[in-house]
C-alpha cells in the first residue's frame, strides 16, 4: 500500500523558517517525481515545487528564492526547507508523488505563519 505521510508544519513568525517532510513507503520511490502543493482556505490547491527523478526541480513564482525542495531517495523521503515565511504561505501542505499515469497523495500537514 503506497503511503505518503507529511510532517513539519506548524506555527511560525512572519520571517521565519520551516521544514517540511514527506516519508514514502510502498512504492519505488526513485522513479518518483515528487511535488509539494498547498490549499489556503477558500482557494484552490497550487503547485508549490517539483523535484523530478534526476533531481531538477521547479517553484511557483511565489515559492522562488524562499523554498527549496530536496529528495533523500536512500531515506525514501522528500523535504523542503522554507525560509522566509510570510502569511501567506498560511496553507496545508501536501506530498504528492507521480510516475507516468500513476499518483499518491499525503494527508497534508498545516503551515500557519503569524505573529
Amino acid at each position: 500500500q503506497a503511503q505518503l505521510v507529511e510532517s513539519g508544519g506548524g506555527l511560525v513568525q512572519p520571517g521565519g523558517s520551516l521544514r517540511l517532510s514527506c516519508a514514502a513507503s510502498g512504492l519505488t520511490f526513485s522513479i518518483y517525481a515528487m511535488s509539494w502543493y498547498r490549499q489556503a482556505p477558500g482557494k484552490d490547491r497550487e503547485l508549490v515545487a517539483t523535484i523530478n527523478r534526476g533531481g531538477s526541480s521547479n517553484y511557483a513564482d511565489s515559492a522562488k528564492d524562499r523554498f527549496t525542495i530536496s529528495r533523500d531517495n536512500a531515506k525514501n523521503t522528500v523535504y523542503m526547507q522554507m525560509n522566509s515565511l510570510k502569511p501567506d504561505d498560511t496553507a496545508v501542505y501536501y506530498c504528492h508523488a507521480r510516475f507516468a499515469s500513476v499518483f499518491f497523495w499525503g494527508q497534508g500537514t498545516q503551515v500557519t505563519v503569524s505573529s
